[in-house]
């Protein structure tokens, strides 16, 4: 074993990062021996020096980030500040001053992944980002390197646990969405502005690391369609549950037939409870992959918090350790297929269409007829009628977006139709 240790700069401290520092601690001798030589934390960048951080000396804490990765001894900086800014910047400088690079961070990948690949090839360095998808859930490993001698043809994956808490507590409770995220925010689960989460923007950026890498395609976070799922209604479960279903907020990423494009999209949708990802229960994250050869795989545990996350921040360390003691570099990006990002238009699944319409004799015939002149096939149709109010819940066959759209459009234009109460896909089947 090499004795000289490698030098590792953690850039943040907070839950991820105070975890990844205590088990480079606590398992040093295990990491050395997987490693091949000892691994040496040599500075920790913080906003805030003067918090105590238990385990960690304070003369290796510094607020100048720029200056510990320019120190030019640091093989390895972790960077687990989050967002664009500093970090961009930060693990750039690391880069041109011959640092391989971890990081956690989905935000920036889905944003500048490519920019960041280039940089790391132009100086001969790895950047290594299991962490950013899923938490401790081995999955980009697994879909770069175990399954790049197959073709992927759909994710499909519950990749945020605030959501699925949420979701998973109207389903089993009966719970209205406020009351949901009312004790998820109590819990720890949900942050005090919980947008991120509720409204699909973490699970997109999520969504487009995982296609640019099953695809072999470049998906930035402004090519994934998102939905949040703060509309979704106690109503729409009980409907879901007449269906033999459950609802997720999902990230879907596919390869269309003909294999010359792909969509990526986040949104709520109906899934049959048959299907495994029905059964991922609160936080937990879980995603569905299908292949050609490989079939069908699923990847499950949790998805988020510090011991995890940090779990899947150690492994990439590891790895990338590795490969500077035998001068090598991992795998970097692969775009070399350059399909086409498809718009959410072409997207075609079966759609849940909840209607408040008039009760009367000729709705049924109306709403049908705005069906068919749209060219969207209907499957099941269920109506509920008191006092001139009536529901009409629609279930349809396959059909374009682009479809779906323009027949909910006119829908909204019928006299006697009140109210478009609820779209949902239903997927997974």
């Amino acid at each position: 074993m090499r004795t000289r240790p490698l030098k590792v700069a953690l850039l943040g401290c907070g839950v991820v990062g105070s975890e990844v520092a205590r088990i480079m601690t606590t398992h040093a001798d295990d990491l050395a021996a997987r490693i091949g030589a000892p691994v040496e934390l040599a500075g920790v960048a913080v906003r805030r020096p003067s918090r105590v951080r238990e385990g960690i000396d304070p003369g290796l804490v510094t607020t100048d980030a720029t200056a510990l990765v320019k120190r030019g001894d640091i093989d390895v900086v972790v960077e687990v500040i989050g967002g664009i800014e500093p970090a961009r910047s930060l693990i750039t400088t690391a880069f041109e001053h011959g640092a391989s690079v971890v990081s956690a961070n989905k935000a920036l990948l889905a944003q500048d992944g490519a920019a960041l690949h280039a940089a790391a090839v132009e100086h001969g360095r790895d950047l290594y980002y299991e962490a950013a998808v899923a938490g401790a859930i081995p999955l980009i490993r697994p879909l770069r390197e175990s399954l790049a001698g197959d073709k992927v043809n759909r994710v499909l994956g519950i990749v945020n646990g605030t959501t699925n808490f949420i979701l998973d507590k109207m389903d089993s409770t009966g719970a209205g969405y406020q009351e949901a995220l009312d004790e998820a925010t109590a819990l720890g689960y949900a942050e005090a502005d919980p947008t991120a989460d509720v409204e699909g923007f973490d699970a997109a950026a999520k969504a487009a690391i995982l296609a640019g890498i099953a695809f072999h395609t470049r998906v930035r976070l402004d090519d994934v369609y998102r939905e949040g799922m703060t509309e979704v209604t106690a109503a729409d479960f009980r409907s879901a549950k007449e269906m033999g279903c459950t609802i997720k907020l999902l990230a879907i990423c596919e390869r269309s037939k003909d294999g010359a494009s792909v969509t990526a999209r986040v949104h709520p949708a109906m899934i049959p409870l048959s299907h495994p990802l029905a059964s991922v229960r609160g936080a937990y994250n879980a995603v569905f992959v299908e292949s050609d050869a490989a079939g069908q795989l699923m990847f499950y545990g949790p998805g988020a918090g510090g011991s995890p996350t940090a779990s899947a921040v150690l492994g990439d360390l590891v790895a990338v350790c590795r490969n500077r003691l035998n001068g090598a570099t991992g795998p970097g990006e692969s775009a070399y297929a350059d399909l086409t990002v498809s718009p959410m238009g072409e997207v075609v699944t079966r759609y849940h269409i909840s209607l408040d319409v008039a009760d009367k004799p000729g709705v049924l015939a109306q709403v049908a007829t705005v069906f068919a002149e749209h060219g969207v096939s209907i499957d099941t149709v269920r109506q509920q009628g008191k006092d001139g109010e009536a529901s009409l819940v629609v279930v349809t066959h396959r059909a374009s977006d682009a479809s779906l759209s323009g027949t909910v459009e006119a829908l909204r234009n019928l006299d006697t139709v009140r109210g478009v109460a609820s779209i949902m896909r239903v997927e997974g089947e």
